[in-house]
């Protein structure tokens, strides 16, 4: 999901994409994730990568909460952080019962379901219907994953922290982007995170929903390049 960024990002910068453990093509083992084995995985690679600099560290959704339980254990390893269509709360009651419930019926039915429900909230509807092709490969993509993996995903962000009270002790530069539609992680959710976080910027990405970064690749590449050029 990030070719766009990379794209037109490697000339200036070295960047590195990696499968979250039990999506893509990365191993799933026993399927028991949570969101420190997540964070372990990231000090793992930036560990590998022996930069004399430390990386910007740039997350999406389910990344973002990755990122900023990294941050609360090891913000001395990174540079600067963008925050893409996430949030900083825990699930409540109501959310955690409806990833119960995905478990559920990914146990009874498979990742058919699940997957064409859940990507299909991804995307705004005028990106679905003019690039049909685009998201029905990537949901075709994500039936073939491992459900083993997606589950103990789904168990991973059902059991995070909330990281709403860390915000304020954010001190790297932060760029947290938005799809302006996104109704997984909404716009005025990302805003009240952005005030929490001293001198942080916000981007609203006109025309895309919660997959901000691909439906939209040309504004948020314009708005990551502004804050990239500023540190």
């Amino acid at each position: 999901m990030w070719h766009a960024q990379i794209a037109a990002l490697s000339e200036t910068y070295y960047c590195v994409a990696y499968d979250i453990r039990g999506l893509g093509d990365s191993s799933v083992g026993d399927g028991q994730f949570t969101m420190e084995s997540f964070v372990d995985d990231l000090e793992l690679m930036i560990g590998d990568l022996k930069d004399e600099k430390p990386p910007i560290l740039c997350a999406f959704s389910m990344g973002g909460y990755i990122a900023l339980r990294a941050l609360e254990r090891m913000e001395n390893k990174f540079s600067a952080l963008i925050l893409c269509d996430t949030a900083a709360h825990a699930d409540n009651n109501d959310a955690k019962l409806r990833r119960s419930d995905a478990i559920k019926r990914i146990n009874a039915k498979g990742l058919t379901s699940f997957s064409k429900h859940f990507i299909a909230q991804c995307y705004s509807d005028t990106y679905k219907k003019e690039h049909k092709e685009l998201v029905d490969k990537r949901i075709n993509k994500s039936m073939k994953f491992n459900s083993i993996g997606v589950k103990g995903c789904v168990f991973a962000m059902l059991t995070r922290n909330d990281m709403t009270e860390f915000l304020p002790s954010i001190k790297i530069p932060t760029l947290l982007l938005c799809g302006e539609h996104d109704t997984l992680t909404p716009p005025s959710g990302m805003q009240t995170m952005a005030k929490q976080i001293e001198g942080s910027e916000f981007a609203l990405i006109k025309n895309a929903a919660h997959m901000s970064v691909v439906e939209n690749p040309e504004e948020s590449n314009e708005a990551i390049k502004a804050f990239l050029a500023k540190l």
